[in-house]
């Protein structure tokens, strides 16, 4: 029966740790995809950062090549006209020649920046381009024509070619400027507007992303939170169910202390009633024999006298015996009595000096509140005499209104008292505890041992009765 008893304990136990290792599998997933999802988004932010910043700079860069190159360019036609200028109305030779080396400085350095404009170009940004180089192209080649103008006529016709050619040259190229600066300022704007569109995805992204890992924390923790409650309501189930076996365990050991108790009480009556009764009565019938036998007959008498002595022996015997079981005074005249007629015996025996000392005990104790002390003294006192050594031993009873405490310390051997626990003093820890009180056992190697119980007397009739019968201390012996 105990064996099919266990079958669905044992069931359940498996079922759960079974059940427990699935949740634990499924958390353990579910954190570890948590966790690569955030690490995924954190790359994925990162490198979309990176590219964004790395496009921004590329953008910023073209945009400051190609203003630096078309600035280049108007300010050397600029400053190519003024050289013409210098060159068509100069009449020194000596600047007339520096002008025109200035102006082939000025023409390489506008090709230069023509060719330096970035290769990347739009359709209408190269029409541009084109149309500045040749408005440029034409203006230089009109120049070349100087050479076969009437030196006499050159002043009135440099005049007019400023005027008509230089000045319009001048307002073209600067117009293409402006349009090839307002395309790269609108080809800016677009870069700009294409980062901040995927600058917005990017965020949505992030959004999202980051809405996934709240979504799936928030499912990890709900499953977390119902795991742990699940586990806590196992835990007081499986506590429940320990406390059950701990009370069960405690009402059997008290029950077992009564049906003790009892036997001991019935097996001291039996032997006091009966047995010493009947030993009682053989030595009477042995005292009418020994009278009957006449004085000469000294065999007889010796006999008689041999049959006597066993029988007497016997008697004290068989009352020590009953007094060990269950001393009647502890019935018959209370605690204090039975523990001073235990230390008496345990003199008389020669093993230990004894004193017991008591201070205000209730004659109207109730009966396991006297069988707890009285064992607990009979065994410390074992514990001394038989185990430890000890040659004096000291019993100090102690009640007041609402606990009695309960002290015997002994000079003998001692012992661990922290790594030793024998049959005896669990015993005695399970008749403290039945009375809800709490022992303690202080002992060390060579310094003796000190018992101390303190019962709580949490019952109306026990103050009572303390109230009533308190008297003085007193020694009482």
């Amino acid at each position: 029966m105990n064996a099919a008893a266990t079958k669905p304990e044992e069931g359940g136990e498996v079922e759960f740790g079974w059940s427990a290792r699935r949740l634990r599998t499924i958390l353990l997933a579910g954190f570890g995809g948590l966790l690569i999802l955030m690490v995924a988004a954190g790359l994925g932010a990162l490198y979309s950062l990176g590219e964004l910043h790395r496009l921004q700079q590329q953008v910023g860069r073209q945009f400051l090549a190609r203003s630096q190159a078309i600035s280049t360019v108007v300010l050397s036609v600029h400053v190519y006209n003024n050289r013409v200028e210098q060159y068509l109305l100069s009449s020194q030779p000596a600047e007339t020649d520096r002008a025109a080396t200035d102006m082939a400085n000025r023409v390489a350095e506008i090709h230069s920046a023509l060719h330096a404009y970035p290769p990347d170009r739009e359709p209408e940004e190269q029409r541009l381009l084109n149309e500045l180089e040749k408005q440029f192209g034409e203006e230089d080649h009109a120049l070349a024509s100087l050479e076969t103008w009437n030196p006499r006529s050159q002043p009135e016709r440099a005049r007019r070619f400023i005027v008509e050619e230089i000045v319009p040259r001048r307002l073209s190229i600067l117009q293409i400027s402006q349009q090839i600066a307002l395309l790269n300022r609108e080809r800016l704007d677009a870069a700009d507007r294409a980062l901040l569109a995927r600058s917005d995805q990017l965020q949505k992204k992030l959004g999202w992303m980051l809405a996934l890992a709240l979504g799936a924390g928030l499912l990890l923790s709900f499953a977390s939170i119902a795991y742990i409650l699940r586990l806590e309501r196992q835990g007081r189930e499986r506590y429940r169910e320990l406390e059950e076996s701990r009370r069960n365990l405690r009402e059997l050991s008290a029950r077992l202390v009564d049906a003790q108790e009892e036997e001991r009480r019935a097996i001291s009556r039996e032997l006091h009633d009966e047995v010493g009764q009947s030993l009682g009565a053989l030595l009477v019938d042995v005292g009418r024999l020994s009278a009957m036998v006449p004085s000469e007959n000294g065999a007889m008498q010796q006999q008689v006298q041999r049959i006597r002595s066993v029988a007497e022996q016997t008697v004290k015997t068989v009352r020590d015996i009953a007094l060990l079981l269950r001393p009647s005074m502890l019935d018959d005249l209370g605690l204090v009595p039975a523990l001073e007629w235990q230390a008496r015996e345990m003199s008389r025996r020669g093993e230990m000096e004894v004193e017991v000392h008591s201070e205000g005990v209730s004659e109207k104790l109730p009966d396991e509140y006297r069988i707890c002390i009285y064992r607990l003294v009979q065994e410390a006192l074992n514990n001394a005499s038989q185990h430890a050594g000890a040659k004096n031993a000291t019993v100090n009873v102690r009640q007041a209104r609402d606990r009695i405490v309960v002290e015997v310390n002994d000079n003998g051997r001692g012992f661990e008292s922290d790594r030793v626990r024998g049959m005896g003093l669990v015993g005695m820890e399970e008749r403290v505890k039945r009375l809800r009180g709490s022992l303690t056992i202080d002992s060390q190697p060579g310094k003796g041992t000190s018992m101390k119980a303190d019962l709580p007397l949490d019952r109306e009739e026990v103050r009572a009765g303390y109230e009533e019968d308190s008297h003085p201390a007193g020694r009482r012996s």
